[in-house]
């Protein structure tokens, strides 16, 4: 991915005749939502709303590895048959807690919006993330959600669609991030921005997929301990220099702050 800035600490001038000087840098900034923005995974969350608030066996035994897309999607319509209606739902995810620090991360970045382009990337779904988002304060930050489709049909029930189709043999088979993040990335530089660098904060193992196609320039976040971290961290045994951005564990996104606002100080 070639971007602008590529001198590390140099500011992204204007391209064009009349500009007097220097903007501030642009920076992409990527979040994961489950077990990132949320401390918790909003598709196992809504089971709170489910009668006795746990799943049958003979839904919980349907779930095969790499298609949870399917799978929530006969969750989703058992709990439609049981009469589990939008309010039901909008509680539970507006009832999630956010994941310590994030309130300071995401008033960090209010404080300095006009430096960074705010993008959502998850694997949950739109409606859950706009519930929980909008009851936090926090959902208009972001310059676009890509989400898998929900909404909710003629029998009130909440329905779940693919986000698209892909060929990374990496991911699941509804979403590869790394898609949508490369896509986005081409998108904005023909719409001539191009980033000074991408920050990439998450938790998964569909994280770890984008975030090894960022550049010596960006940097990973990957919640410490979390699949994401792992995998980092095995990359680096196995194939040292392979994983080529910075690596920067966090337990609290108040550290994700203070590494940002260190580096706006050399900017």
């Amino acid at each position: 991915m070639k971007r602008c800035c590529e001198g590390v600490g140099l500011p992204c001038l204007f391209k064009g005749v009349g500009m007097a000087g220097p903007r501030p840098p642009r920076f992409l900034l990527v979040f994961d939502f489950d077990e990132t923005i949320i401390n918790e995974n909003s598709d196992e969350s809504i089971v709170r709303a489910a009668p006795g608030q746990v799943l049958p066996d003979h839904i919980r035994q349907t779930f095969r590895e790499g298609f949870y897309n399917e799978y929530m999607q006969r969750v989703l319509a058992y709990m439609g048959d049981q009469g589990v209606k939008m309010g039901a739902f909008k509680s539970v995810y507006e009832s999630i807690p956010l994941t310590p620090g994030m309130p300071d991360l995401f008033q960090f970045i209010s404080k300095h919006h006009e430096l960074f382009e705010v993008i959502l990337i998850s694997d949950a779904n739109m409606f859950g993330i706009e519930c929980a988002l909008k009851a936090a304060g926090f959902y208009s930050l972001f310059r676009k959600v890509f989400s898998n489709p929900s909404s909710f049909d003629k029998r009130g029930y909440l329905t779940l669609g693919p986000y698209h189709s892909h060929k990374c043999l990496d991911c699941p088979a509804n979403m590869c991030k790394r898609k949508i993040l490369t896509e986005y990335l081409a998108e904005r530089a023909q719409e001539e921005l191009e980033f000074q660098r991408v920050f990439y904060v998450g938790d998964g193992a569909n994280d770890f997929c984008p975030a090894a196609a960022l550049t010596a320039m960006d940097v990973a976040f990957p919640r410490k301990g979390f699949p994401m971290h792992r995998m980092a961290q095995e990359m680096e045994t196995k194939q040292p220099g392979a994983f080529q951005a910075t690596v920067v564990p966090w337990e609290s996104a108040a550290e994700v702050a203070h590494y940002l606002q260190e580096l706006l100080k050399k900017c």
